[in-house]
């Protein structure tokens, strides 16, 4: 590679990046609204003439040239369009049962820095947390912008997709055993993650379930496994449910190849 293309690909790298939805992406023009616009004008001083990369979390990231400057409103024109190839290739989804606190926050951003597609709240039977239906659409909403920024930061241009907050019973009804479904669960004794994963080193889509604190009652275990799921450990020590997920996320990408 020459000295003029290392050069461009290191300042395409450090442009500042932000996220768009799809439908701020006409033609030719990008347009940057509201909270992302104010950081670039008042935070960035970004000027017009000045190039930034934009991402709509569908796996293309859009280079664009600073056109115009308004109050909440920044246009852009595209100068180029790539796909990205920071994005897993193994398609992911984490069921995960609400925890307490500002915890499923901290499952979000890991997760989607690691590569997650999905993730799905539940409520199960240990689930402490209360949600009405208008508590359930603010949560969810703050969690998919948790999912934007982390995505923003880490360089994906895809955003994982935060599901709809659930019932257990409802997620089931709902889900599909077309693709393989692991429970991670302390009660599992002979069957580990690693041993699993080796004996399936072709997966290209896999659901990871994991309770809330407390762990999954038998019952919601039962109903999984009537389903064709599979319960599986971590190892010899417990971890806490903000921690499971991301320990087996981190597995399953080391092992089918996508980290490391």
């Amino acid at each position: 590679m020459s000295f003029n293309a290392d050069l461009r690909e290191w300042q395409v790298r450090h442009l500042r990046r932000f996220f768009v939805s799809t439908e701020d992406i006409k033609g030719e023009e990008v347009q940057i609204k509201d909270s992302d616009a104010h950081h670039l004008t008042q935070v960035l001083r970004l000027k017009e003439g000045e190039k930034v990369i934009v991402f709509d979390g569908t796996g293309l990231e859009y280079e664009i040239i600073i056109k115009n400057i308004a109050s909440g409103l920044v246009s852009g024109e595209i100068q180029g369009i790539t796909s990205s190839t920071r994005d897993s290739l193994i398609d992911v989804t984490l069921v995960q049962g609400i925890p307490k606190g500002d915890k499923m926050e901290l499952i979000i951003q890991k997760c989607t820095e690691l590569g997650i597609a999905k993730i799905i709240p539940v409520l199960t039977e240990r689930t402490v947390v209360k949600l009405d239906d208008e508590k359930k659409g603010k949560r969810r909403e703050k969690w998919q912008k948790i999912a934007q920024e982390a995505s923003k930061q880490c360089k994906r241009a895809t955003v994982p997709q935060i599901g709809e907050i659930c019932t257990w019973e409802k997620y089931l009804t709902e889900t599909s055993n077309k693709e393989p479904i692991l429970v991670l669960w302390e009660n599992e004794t002979t069957r580990g993650i690693k041993s699993y994963l080796q004996e399936n080193k072709d997966l290209k889509q896999l659901t990871l379930v994991v309770g809330p604190e407390g762990g999954l009652a038998q019952q919601e275990v039962d109903k999984l496994l009537a389903m064709g799921a599979q319960t599986v450990s971590l190892g010899q020590r417990i971890l806490r449910t903000e921690t499971a997920g991301l320990a087996a996320l981190v597995m399953v990408l080391y092992e089918l190849g996508d980290l490391g």
